[in-house]
């Protein structure tokens, strides 16, 4: 039997648009051949149209579900090639389901593991196999996350109204009593859709990628190469702390109050509420 790599599984599931788990069998029954996998992924009713399998998948919905409880939280894009299709009752429905197959995921990651979750006997990839078959379209999970708490604090998430991108957020607290507040849950909306507007590259600058802040010292050292040679380090150091300011969600100015950044409101809320906050991890996701 050939040894089927990762690379061999990613080619075909972007080929097919189908999971992790059915691309990898494909290819073991075909022996590593990609061609003759995507023939067998067909033959089960498995693959997208073949004239479709390499269309772009720029359209489609974010959603998100929340557990009764508040303590866990998912939210997933589900992507096609028209805005027509989605827009359509059949795939409106089906990205609803997908956020609750989202939720009852036992991965906190990774598209390909929605697909293989079960519920009611069923996979999501049968699911999505069944609207493929109705629009004629290619259609993906594209992206997916779940958050769970794990000691006092809050997720809030907001789609926006085209609901093409959404964001969410985990906030951990000092106390329960703190996560309850009214403050800390406005402030945790509010944050969530700051995050959906401004696009903030990460929490904080530790979190960038070193290469990233590389690349941009390089940038602005070349904008100011004809200045003189004592002060350029300084004027650098000036482009880099504006570019953190910009682009680390604690330092952002506040959307609704600029005056503040997004840490300090949040500090100030926590405050109100008897406790202290902290925003652990967010995500952003948009479809197109």
């Amino acid at each position: 039997m050939a040894d089927i790599s990762a690379a061999m599984v990613m080619k075909l599931r972007k080929m097919s648009g189908q999971g992790m788990m059915d691309c990898k069998r494909a290819l073991q029954d075909t022996d590593g051949d990609v061609e003759q996998a995507m023939d067998l992924l067909r033959k089960k009713g498995l693959a997208t149209l073949a004239k479709r399998a390499g269309r772009d998948t720029s359209e489609g919905l974010v959603v998100s579900k929340t557990s009764t409880d508040g303590k866990t939280a998912a939210m997933a894009t589900l992507c096609c090639e028209t805005d027509f299709v989605a827009k359509s009752d059949d795939f409106v429905a089906t990205a609803q389901t997908l956020a609750d197959f989202a939720l009852a995921c036992p991965d906190d990651e990774g598209a390909e593991n929605v697909l293989e979750t079960s519920a009611d006997g069923r996979k999501f990839s049968d699911i999505l196999t069944e609207i493929v078959s109705k629009t004629g379209e290619k259609t993906q999970v594209g992206d997916y996350a779940k958050y769970k708490l794990d000691g006092p604090g809050l997720i809030s998430t907001y789609i926006h109204f085209n609901e093409k991108v959404g964001t969410m957020v985990q906030i951990d607290t000092s106390n329960d009593a703190a996560a309850a507040g009214d403050a800390i849950k406005q402030v945790a909306s509010d944050i969530a859709m700051h995050i959906t507007a401004t696009k903030p590259l990460a929490l904080d600058k530790d979190q960038i990628d070193p290469e990233t802040i590389e690349r941009e010292k390089a940038i602005f050292a070349e904008q100011v190469k004809n200045k003189p040679a004592n002060i350029i380090d300084k004027i650098v150091e000036g482009k880099i702390r504006k570019f953190y300011a910009e682009n680390c969600l604690l330092q952002q100015p506040f959307v609704k109050d600029d005056s503040k950044s997004v840490e300090q409101v949040l500090a100030e809320a926590a405050k109100q509420a008897g406790g202290e906050a902290k925003i652990k991890r967010f995500v952003r996701f948009e479809v197109g």
